[in-house]
């Protein structure tokens, strides 16, 4: 009888546990669609995807709204989407199978597999090793260096060399600092292991056997695909599409273009220990790798909960909530913003694609949709999210209207306008070229053929700078003068680009 007993005790628990499993929250059933269709005219998004994965099963797949602005094509779950950062998993994931399979290590030095890569500390071209690249601990502020390859002409050796020659913000291995170059580097180093470039790598060995058909590794790629969302901005208030980036010479820090539906796939082995369909893509190891701990980062970034850490690891940021580790990552490149988001304890994934640069709901849909999981209150991230960014949006808006009613005053500069053309270097970029059009000023730039930068004098020595292509921004540019002569200028972008900035020097 207690026998007995304890075997009813167990199937009523199993039938608890399993109706747990695959009970949908009705926000998912009732009012996500609502939701979705509501954001995308607060945040004039053109297009969203959406999916979730519980339990090893899809539980949402869906597209909304269209593939470009003004166009009738419908987003579904085939879309193709830049996922930008999220391609940092994939690159970590090849490299931790290489480590499996017994031909490379984490701790192997940088200059193990490229010997003649250099950074300007010998002792840390030394010991750089390979957790340090994909780690963000190189002592690089975030995003220093990316304004010189982005969207750049430079070859990824090139950008390897001119990232070596950087001068590093902080101290080795002390300061976490988002380092995209870093994942150039880890992607020569898997050619090198392998004998394959690292999109012929992630193609054999991860996104083929993931079944994930429609994905491409390459952003020169997706300019021939079919079915592919378009990217877009938002200038002077109306949202624009914009050309898809080159990125191909960053390419395992940002380049693959993906669907809700591969995505799924990726979600399912990344929450089944690299299973899919019961056969092993991914070695348990190699998923166990990919989430070990490596630097401390600087912020926590839940708007009402509390939160206790946020850790990165390879290719995947940790933070906990609620209870739960979170093991996550955003993505942006130039007119695409997606998340990706595995709760492990919950067998629960999220994936969120939008393609528009400028909006919030790629993050809060994700945390609308595991609260609903979690059995937690209803927030609204949304409009929350939204109230912060459209805030900003009016300081930015408000300074930049400012700046363009200076213009107006046709306030005249120290020099005259020929005085301030020439040719500027920068000891890493290499120059750009001023010259005189008519009233203004023109930049041009030794390493982006494709960008110009619009310069109309502010009064004194400053001058407000109009990218063509608006991801670099409307930013002052200041040039130091001695006398009748122009010493140099202090070029910046948009903080999307990079925060730090670059002092050219005239020649």
């Amino acid at each position: 009888m207690h026998n007995k007993i304890l075997s009813l005790i167990f199937v009523l628990f199993s039938f608890i546990n399993i109706y747990s499993q695959t009970e949908i929250p009705s926000f998912i059933t009732d009012s996500l669609d609502a939701y979705v269709e509501k954001a995308l005219t607060t945040w004039q998004i053109p297009g969203v995807a959406v999916c979730v994965v519980k339990d090893g099963e899809v539980v949402v797949m869906k597209g909304y709204g269209v593939c470009e602005e003004g166009k009738n094509d419908k987003v579904d779950e085939n879309t193709l989407f830049m996922i930008g950062s999220n391609t940092k998993a994939f690159t970590t994931t090849a490299l931790a199978m290489l480590e499996h399979d017994g031909k490379c290590a984490f701790d192997d030095k940088v200059q193990k597999w490229l010997p003649d890569f250099t950074m300007k500390d010998p002792w840390v071209t030394k010991e750089l090793n390979l957790t340090d690249i994909v780690s963000h601990r190189m002592g690089m502020e975030t995003f220093q260096g990316d304004f010189m390859y982005w969207t750049s002409d430079l070859t990824m050796d090139e950008v390897i060399r001119k990232f070596g020659q950087l001068t590093p913000m902080y101290s080795f291995r002390t300061t976490w600092g988002y380092t995209n170059a870093g994942y150039a580097i880890a992607g020569k180093i898997i050619e090198k292991i392998s004998g394959k470039t690292w999109s012929e790598f992630l193609k054999e060995r991860i996104i083929s056997p993931l079944n994930m058909n429609r994905t491409l590794a390459l952003s020169e790629e997706i300019k021939n695909a079919e079915n592919v969302a378009a990217p877009h901005t938002t200038v002077d208030g109306v949202t624009v599409p914009v050309p898809i980036p080159d990125i191909d010479n960053l390419a395992p820090a940002g380049s693959i273009s993906s669907s809700v539906k591969d995505m799924s796939n990726w979600l399912i082995a990344q929450l089944n220990n690299g299973k899919l369909d019961e056969e092993e893509i991914i070695p348990p190891s190699v998923i166990k790798k990919t989430r070990q701990p490596s630097s401390i980062v600087r912020r926590i970034s839940h708007p009402f909960n509390k939160q206790h850490y946020s850790l990165y690891a390879l290719g995947w940021g940790l933070e906990d909530y609620e209870g739960r580790e979170l093991v996550e990552h955003t993505g942006g490149v130039n007119g695409f913003v997606t998340s990706v988001t595995l709760v492990p304890e919950e067998n629960l994934g999220v994936v969120v694609l939008t393609n528009t640069g400028q909006n919030g709901l790629f993050v809060a849909l994700k945390w609308e949709i595991i609260d609903a999981f979690l059995g937690l209150p209803y927030r609204n991230y949304s409009e929350t999210f939204f109230e912060r960014f459209g805030a900003g949006r009016k300081n930015e808006e408000k300074r930049t209207a400012e700046l363009r009613d200076s213009v107006d005053m046709d306030l005249t500069p120290s020099l005259a306008l020929n005085d301030y053309s020439g040719r500027y270097l920068h000891d890493v970029y290499g120059y750009i070229d001023i010259t005189r059009n008519g009233d203004l000023l023109e930049m041009s730039f030794e390493h982006h053929s494709n960008l110009k930068g619009k310069l109309e004098s502010l009064g004194e020595n400053r001058f407000l700078c109009t990218y063509s292509d608006p991801m670099y921004g409307i930013r002052v540019i200041p040039f130091v003068t001695e006398g009748n002569k122009v010493k140099s200028f202090t070029l910046s972008v948009h903080p999307f680009v990079e925060f730090t900035t670059y002092d050219f020097v005239k020649n």
